[in-house]
């Protein structure tokens, strides 16, 4: 292998872009278990919704690509709304129970998006600008991957402004440190955690309308997102800043690992390295702050 300083800038940079997906595909779930303590395995499902919805969207209504992405928050957000209120209200503070019934979701889910789509692959269409490259010399990034970056940014921005500098916010706070006390003080705690869990379904349908251009929209997509997800949460500790620094420092290391070794070796490298990380740092990276009551 020929390496130089270019082709490792341009790991280093992948590197980056690798994290800035594992944080759009972590984003959600880190709002949902580590503000309702719910263990979503129906979060890849989620994905897998977004990318069909912007497909419906795209193919069938004629709408924009960059119209897509909003919608299928909207889309994928109600149908997470309405799966909290009949099933996961009735399961909080019961993580077993709430781990098997969201497994139940993923599976409804995904032979519900088989009977109406079928199994053949789809594919979501994007301006063609965002197809290209920006080159600097040797070094090239796809715009596309520049893209998700800014938009993970965006959502990261837009995530922290909504849990700090909202009454939302200051609610949903509240019952995530005392459910009781927050009640005592005339806080809805089932409207705040439903309206958590529609925000994580709606950010993972976003989630899905990006990755359905990198990759070919199936029903199964979702199952290869949701490991790489929980890695992500459980490592970053269920906190924001967390899943943040995990995202980043998996994504790097994953890109790495691949410009030194191969594609294959580097993920089996950065499982071994975040086995060992939670071997003697169960907490993850940065540990949530106060116990959920």
């Amino acid at each position: 292998m020929d390496f130089t300083l270019a082709s490792f800038v341009n790991a280093l940079i992948l590197g980056l872009s690798i994290g800035s997906i594992f944080l759009v595909a972590a984003l959600g779930l880190t709002i949902i278990y580590g503000t309702a303590g719910v263990i979503n395995m129906a979060h890849g499902e989620f994905i897998m919704l977004g990318a069909y919805a912007s497909y419906t969207l795209q193919n069938y209504l004629g709408v924009p690509f960059f119209l897509c992405i909003p919608l299928s928050f909207v889309v994928v957000a109600l149908i997470g709304l309405v799966i909290e209120r009949l099933l996961i209200r009735y399961l909080y503070d019961r993580p077993l129970d709430t781990l098997l019934a969201t497994w139940g979701v993923s599976l409804v889910l995904m032979q519900g998006v088989r009977l109406i789509f079928g199994s053949d692959p789809k594919y979501i269409q994007m301006p063609s600008f965002l197809s290209t490259n920006i080159a600097a010399g040797p070094i090239s990034v796809s715009i596309f991957r520049v893209f998700i970056f800014l938009v993970g940014i965006g959502l990261v921005a837009a995530v922290w402004w909504l849990f700090y500098k909202t009454e939302f916010g200051i609610k949903l706070r509240a019952v995530t440190q005392n459910k009781e006390m927050a009640a005592s003080f005339g806080i809805n705690s089932g409207q705040v955690y439903a309206l958590t869990f529609a925000l994580g379904a709606g950010l993972a349908g976003i989630a899905g309308s990006l990755f359905g251009v990198l990759n070919i929209v199936l029903p199964t997509m979702g199952m290869g997102y949701v490991v790489e997800a929980f890695l992500i949460v459980v490592t970053g500790g269920g906190a924001l800043l967390g899943s943040i620094l995990a995202s980043g420092v998996t994504g790097e290391a994953q890109s790495i690992f691949a410009y030194i070794f191969n594609d294959t070796f580097a993920q089996f490298l950065v499982f071994v390295l975040i086995v060992i990380f939670l071997r003697f740092r169960p907490q993850g990276l940065i540990a949530t702050g106060g116990a959920r009551r």
